[in-house]
């Protein structure tokens, strides 16, 4: 299933909006001119060799000590690109929606995403992005909240 159907099927109000090819959180917010921490990124992790979605806000960093303490692991690593591509086959490598749930993945969702009212993230595509709000969000992510970034 596709990041819009599985949208629309939930029945988020949400607005996708395109814009030039960007390949980083940081630039995604300056095409969409809203500010880093309102643009969310997702993070994969290996944690004892299951995947994991982390996501945090654009200006911020992954602490990985914390999320091995988080989710109670021995070992933690970020995924490498071809299990990427094994995990996203309809999405473009670094435009992966936050939403684990549709790949098979549990979402932590870092604390500080909890300040703003929307959010915005790439959806498959490093020229197409979906905003929505917050409560939607958390709501379509099936996320548990944690604190495991800083910013960076």
């Amino acid at each position: 299933m596709n990041l819009q159907s599985y949208l629309d099927e939930k029945g988020v109000h949400y607005s996708v909006s395109r814009h030039p090819a960007v390949y980083t959180a940081q630039a995604l917010a300056e095409a969409e001119h809203i500010p880093g921490r309102r643009v969310i990124k997702p993070v994969v992790i290996q944690a004892d060799g299951k995947s994991v979605l982390c996501v945090v806000p654009a200006s911020y960093r992954i602490d990985l000590d914390k999320v091995r303490q988080l989710l109670h692991a021995n070992s933690v690593a970020l995924a490498d690109e071809q299990k990427l591509q094994e995990l996203f086959p309809d999405c473009e490598l670094g435009a992966e929606p936050p939403i684990g749930c549709i790949y098979g993945m549990p979402t932590y969702v870092d604390e500080a995403l909890m300040q703003d009212v929307h959010v915005t993230f790439q959806a498959g595509t490093h020229e197409d992005a979906v905003t929505m709000p917050l409560a939607d969000y958390r709501r379509v992510a099936e996320a548990q909240i944690a604190q495991f970034s800083h910013p960076g």
